[in-house]
């Protein structure tokens, strides 16, 4: 008598042709991502599905503790800054646009050419009674006893000494140093004295008005010995004294620029040379002018 199949062996070919099946559809799947075509197709897809994601897990815990949140609010922060410094590019580009043509039209007679050398600091001297600079740069690199000393951030002092290849510089931190100031703001003026840790003290004030806090202190130029416009520092009251928070300590410590004191000379200094030659000229045209106007009167009174 035949046999009867048993139902596990029927069921064995299905199950062999569903494996097949499955093995060649994840084949063709790979292949299918492979592709670079269909892979540039489904790249929309998978970009909105992982926006998707991303939004419904955003505030989830495992964001929170893999730091995604505080890195996605900071690059939301850094785009808000971008857009503003953008914004404010724009106008500044606008109003030094507007300045220029303002100056062209009033015909304002501008800054004098910049002249200096920039030198290196090779020592710094510090103690209770002096604060120094010495610097690589002398009178052969065309620096005078007098040049102004600046750094990338504001004022630093003055050559008090000089050498052929070497300069000493007075910084403003120094007890000994004076330094006619103003309040960018208000126009307050004052004598800043040099102190310790950073901070400068302003006396001697002329007008019976305060500084405002925090505002920007420069030269005043009143003197002759620092040029005006320098930037010293910014304002601060502490223990009823006006303070001055030195700029040049947010500054690179390793350079400084020597400049000349801008220096204008009186006009009686200079006086103005009146051309002899050119005055000959003009004595000559009022003579002639003068004998054809005798000339045509007289032709006149003969006719008449």
């Amino acid at each position: 008598m035949a046999r009867q199949p048993s139902i596990g062996s029927r069921k064995r070919p299905m199950r062999g042709l569903s494996l097949a099946v499955l093995f060649a559809v994840t084949f063709g799947f790979v292949l299918f991502q492979t592709a670079p075509r269909f892979a540039d197709a489904l790249n929309p897809i998978r970009t909105t599905t992982s926006d998707q994601l991303a939004a419904r897990s955003g505030s989830g815990w495992i964001s929170q503790l893999s730091g995604r949140v505080a890195r996605d609010e900071r690059v939301s922060e850094l785009e808000a800054e971008v857009r503003d410094l953008a914004r404010w590019r724009a106008a500044a580009i606008s109003m030094a646009e507007r300045l220029e043509t303002y100056e062209e039209i009033l015909n304002m007679q501008g800054e004098p050419p910049a002249r200096g050398v920039t030198a290196r600091i090779v020592s710094e001297t510090g103690g209770p009674f002096a604060e120094t600079l010495l610097a690589n740069a002398g009178r052969s690199q065309g620096v005078e006893d007098g040049f102004i000393a600046i750094n990338d951030a504001g004022l630093v002092g003055r050559v008090i000494q000089l050498g052929e290849r070497s300069a000493r510089i007075l910084k403003v931190s120094d007890f000994n140093s004076r330094v006619p100031v103003l309040g960018e703001a208000s126009g307050i003026r004052g004598i800043m004295y040099g102190g310790r840790e950073g901070w400068g003290l302003i006396t001697d004030r002329p007008e019976a008005d305060a500084f405002l806090p925090g505002e920007r202190i420069l030269t005043s130029g009143e003197g002759g010995v620092f040029p005006r416009g320098l930037l010293a520092g910014l304002a601060e009251r502490r223990g009823g004294d006006w303070r001055v928070r030195f700029a040049m300590l947010n500054g690179q410590g390793g350079f400084v620029r020597l400049v000349p004191p801008a220096s204008i000379p009186k006009p009686e200094d200079v006086p103005v040379i009146e051309d002899e030659s050119i005055e000959d000229e003009s004595i000559e045209e009022e003579a002639e002018a003068t004998t054809v106007a005798q000339n045509a009167s007289g032709a006149r009174l003969a006719g008449q």
